[in-house]
């Protein structure tokens, strides 16, 4: 008997967990970036406010190249 209120319990957390996930997507979508309604995204107002990721994209492969070789170089260390 004890144990079966205690697997009944186990299932009011994630039943819990699983409504409140559910109220997050029940949000309204934030309003479409500038100029007025109906109007196409062209020129200057494109998707994503023309923000360049270059930059940022091969400093991080650049900062994942050094931690693999630290961690790789680290690894060998220990092994012999």
């Amino acid at each position: 008997m004890h144990k079966t209120i205690i697997k009944k319990l186990r299932i009011i957390p994630v039943l819990i967990i699983l409504l409140l996930a559910s109220l997050t997507y029940a949000q309204d979508p934030p309003p479409p970036p500038g100029g007025s309604s109906g109007t196409t995204n062209t020129g200057s107002n494109r998707n994503g406010g023309g923000a360049p990721i270059g930059g940022g994209l091969f400093m991080l492969m650049a900062l994942g190249t050094a931690y693999g070789g630290y961690k790789y170089f680290t690894f060998s260390k220990k092994k012999s």
